[in-house]
């Protein structure tokens, strides 16, 4: 299946859903293993080490210092990665 790629059609059609856990970024040294059943929404390789993002009930369950406490906020579309101008009208509202 083909995402959307017309701008008005995905601001037409999206619904944004507040997910109900707080979420924070923790970070790990490098060659640290990321801990047995934390479960990351993302995670991403930077100098300093691998961030995770995940709840933080995960992190402190974890042993894990967790950074800038946020909600997720998913937009349920089905957007192609070609659409132009979708994340600019997003975070333009949210701003």
């Amino acid at each position: 299946m083909t995402g959307e790629t017309n701008l008005q059609s995905l601001l037409a059609s999206m619904t944004p859903k507040l997910l109900p856990d707080v979420h924070v970024f923790a970070t790990l040294a490098p060659g640290v293993a990321v801990p047995h059943g934390l479960d990351p929404v993302m995670q991403f390789r930077e100098r300093e080490g691998l961030t995770l993002i995940v709840t933080e009930d995960q992190a402190k369950l974890a042993g894990l210092a967790g950074t800038f406490r946020c909600r997720m906020i998913t937009l349920d579309i089905h957007s192609s990665l070609d659409a132009v101008g979708f994340l600019a009208a997003i975070t333009t509202r949210l701003a």
